[in-house]
């Protein structure tokens, strides 16, 4: 393996190396059990045979790790049906390794394909990817797991590391240091020290931000009011945990009968609404082809301006246009009936108006006659922006309808346009991660469209609100405190001058971390050491690669990360089946860069 050197040059001392090569992956969940399916998928043409220990280091299973762990309730489903979810590669991923092909979940658990598993059932499918990652692996790999958390790296710049375990005297030396620890847990942040510190005053319930499956829900007492802020993914498992999970039910027609153990959740948010349902239908047809408007030579352009793009005026209006493009693109081809002109003649007007011209809307209103067939990103973000209630009854009706019609809408083959647009919406975060971090509203822009709640949640949603046990709040969500009557308030912009009073508040979203307030000690210790961060609190990375780069910006030559936690943070750890998977695009860049590390010490020290 050494006639070849490696395609990128690694720095490496010129000392001695142990009998064995080895690399430490933090973090064996899914991200690292993918990084381990690629580095099985690539040790034989750039590594061989030569000895390899590969440490996987995370205090849960290896496959599921701790959000798909199977110790945690049936009740928690995964928001992607079971066909649309694969850890293998195909040959729509841009990757230079070897594709390994692979069942989805549906067809290795024999599930039904639309069906949304459990996250228990997930979990079990990532187990058996691991597993046969591991089967993968040449007989001169040995894989160690370790079950415990790892506290801190050091070692030389261009030497080996070492990885200090929690519970372990001696540290693991490694040659190669990949993390992919998923989501961090946080400190809380001034706002949620004053509220923390007020429940405690005043004997009260605050339930900072959290992964919900890890959190005590005992203290929510039954038919007390509780103010919930956020209404994502977190929420969702919030309302499941809290009503069936107290013994509630839904009947055959789907109304909710409760228990008379669940508390009355009080839900807002910015947007003052759920996440968009899943769509409920299959593609059938032509797809738009994509990249049209924002791909490698517009992601080129921008990266070569001598100054950092800026998100809302540089990138942005190219990402309008594209998911402009695949919707009318479907609209046009699959139903012409609804439009006014031809599509070729349609499409030459649209790539000749400039992203975001103010002649693009008058082209698209004389095209397409029907507002209802027309994109409108802004109006989809905020569906409930200068809408005023009169009171909280009232509220509850508008959002009930606006439930309906949105998963009447998610549901409707003939308005498969919104399927296109979700197409655009993978293609374009693929492209983005070349550009690094963009800020967070992206990333909540995306998942409120294209990661929603399966329609069955919002069906039971809406049977919760009939029966009372959710109460809408609105949007633009403000949550307070009155000292004088020791509880929590909670307003919107929806309901002005109202207010509702709990003894109980519920922050149902996912931790934030800066670099401040990360609650990894890991993390903590590599910012301390120099590892950049961005002004989000993403760890700073090389999206090529996911080499972790110092606030010196040079790139460490031992040191990778992957996942949610960087700047360089795709979709999720899984996809769907032939969609490109930027996820295991990176894993098996990272793969591939780890290995040419091994190698290159391999060839500079034969006698190792």
């Amino acid at each position: 393996m050494c006639l070849t050197r490696p395609e990128r040059p690694s720095a490496v001392p010129e000392d001695v190396l142990p009998d064995r090569a080895s690399v430490v992956v933090v973090g064996a969940g899914p991200r690292g059990t993918g990084l381990l399916e690629r580095l099985a998928a690539n040790i034989p043409s750039l590594y061989g045979e030569e000895p390899l220990d590969i440490h996987l280091v995370d205090p849960y299973p290896a496959g599921g790790g701790r959000i798909w762990r199977a110790g945690q309730s049936p009740l928690l489903w995964m928001n992607s049906m079971a066909e649309d979810v694969t850890m293998f590669t195909d040959d729509t991923v841009q990757q230079e390794g070897p594709v390994r092909p692979g069942p989805t979940l549906a067809a290795w658990s024999g599930a039904e394909a639309r069906s949304f598993p459990s996250r228990r059932a997930q979990g079990e499918y990532l187990r058996w990817v691991y597993e046969d990652a591991v089967a993968a692996l040449p007989d001169t790999v040995t894989v160690h797991e370790h079950r415990t958390r790892a506290r801190r790296i050091d070692g030389p710049h261009e030497g080996r590391q070492r990885v200090w375990l929690e519970g372990r005297g001696e540290p693991l030396t490694a040659d190669v240091v990949v993390l992919t620890i998923g989501h961090l847990d946080a400190e809380l942040d001034g706002e949620q020290c004053r509220l923390a510190d007020f429940a405690d005053r005043h004997g009260l319930v605050h339930l900072p931000p959290a992964f919900t499956a890890d959190s005590d829900l005992s203290p929510l007492r039954p038919g007390e009011p509780v103010i919930v802020r956020g209404f994502g993914l977190a929420f969702v498992d919030l309302m499941a945990l809290l009503t069936e999970g107290r013994g509630g039910r839904y009947d055959a027609t789907g109304a909710y009968h409760p228990s008379g153990r669940e508390p009355v959740l009080y839900v807002g948010s910015r947007r003052g609404v759920p996440y968009r349902s899943k769509l409920g239908y299959a593609w059938h047809g032509e797809r738009p082809p994509l990249p049209r408007f924002f791909g490698p030579a517009e992601v080129d352009e921008l990266l070569g301006r001598p100054h950092r793009p800026d998100f809302r005026r540089d990138i942005w209006p190219l990402i309008e246009k594209e998911l402009g493009f695949a919707h009318y693109h479907r609209l046009f081809t699959a139903h012409p009936e609804r439009t006014a002109v031809d599509w070729p003649d349609f499409e030459e007007k649209y790539a000749a108006a400039d992203p975001g011209s103010p002649g693009l809307p008058a082209l698209i209103a004389a095209a397409v006659p029907d507002p209802a067939d027309r994109l409108d990103l802004e109006a989809l973000d905020h569906p409930l922006d200068g809408i005023r209630f009169t009171s909280y009854d009232s509220l509850q009706d508008g959002l009930r309808s606006h439930l309906r019609a949105d998963l009447t809408r998610r549901h409707d083959p003939s308005r498969s346009a919104d399927l296109a647009v979700f197409l655009g919406l993978l293609s374009v975060y693929g492209q983005l991660l070349r550009i690094g971090d963009v800020g967070g509203w992206w990333h909540g822009f995306f998942s409120y469209l294209a990661s929603g709640p399966p329609g069955p949640r919002l069906r039971q949603l809406l049977a919760l609100s009939d029966a009372g046990v959710v109460r809408f709040l609105g949007a633009g969500i403000s949550v307070g405190t009155d000292e004088s009557k020791g509880v929590f308030r909670a307003g919107s912009a929806s309901v002005p001058g109202q207010w509702v009073e709990a003894a109980a508040l519920v922050e149902a979203r996912l931790p934030e971390p800066t670099a401040e307030r990360v609650g990894s000690p890991l993390l903590r210790s590599l910012y301390e050491d120099g590892a950049g961060a961005a002004e989000t609190g993403l760890l700073q990375v090389e999206p090529a690669d996911g080499r972790i780069t110092g606030r010196d910006g040079r790139a460490h030559p031992r040191r990778f990360a992957l996942g949610p936690f960087t700047v360089a943070r795709a979709a999720g750890a899984f996809t769907r089946p032939r969609t490109g998977g930027p996820a295991f695009r990176q894993n098996d860049a990272t793969a591939r860069a780890a290995l040419s590390v091994l190698r290159d010490l391999a060839c500079r020290h034969p006698s190792a």
